[in-house]
């Protein structure tokens, strides 16, 4: 085979692989997220990402519960389909208020981002069923 021929099979293989490790963080964000909705039924959940130009990305997912108080946050951060969540327990017992002017104690913009479109897509949810319950009473 030329040269081209090996360089053509060397990038499909790689491309192959690519796929496979996508599925499988794909798969490991739905299992966390089920697991999280499963354990936590009452409240709120909200997930946020922030993507890292030439640093890494950062996904978040928070839970709060009805009493608005972090039940819960997971932070994934990284380049490769390797990543996994971790628990930020250092968050949980916090009042919602208290979580939005919180900072991570990293150099990561990032995180502080995910955190920050988490919380607001909880206040966005929060407000649909504020405004669903005023409808129906």
């Amino acid at each position: 085979m030329a040269i081209w021929q090996w360089a053509l099979l060397g990038l499909g293989v790689v491309w192959a692989v690519q796929a496979l490790g996508v599925w499988r963080q794909m798969q490991h964000y739905t299992d966390v997220f089920k697991g999280i909705t499963h354990q936590f039924n009452d409240g709120f959940v909200g997930a946020g990402h922030a993507r890292g130009r030439f640093r890494k990305g950062a996904i978040a997912m928070v839970v709060i519960g009805p009493d608005l108080v972090v039940k819960r946050l997971l932070t994934m951060t990284g380049r490769s389909v390797f990543a996994k969540f971790q628990r930020n327990q250092q968050f949980e017992g916090m009042t919602l208020e208290a979580l939005k002017n919180a900072r991570t104690k990293s150099d990561q913009s990032c995180v502080d981002t995910a955190i920050a479109l988490a919380i607001a897509q909880v206040e966005a949810v929060k407000e649909r069923n504020i405004a669903r319950e005023t409808q129906t009473a």
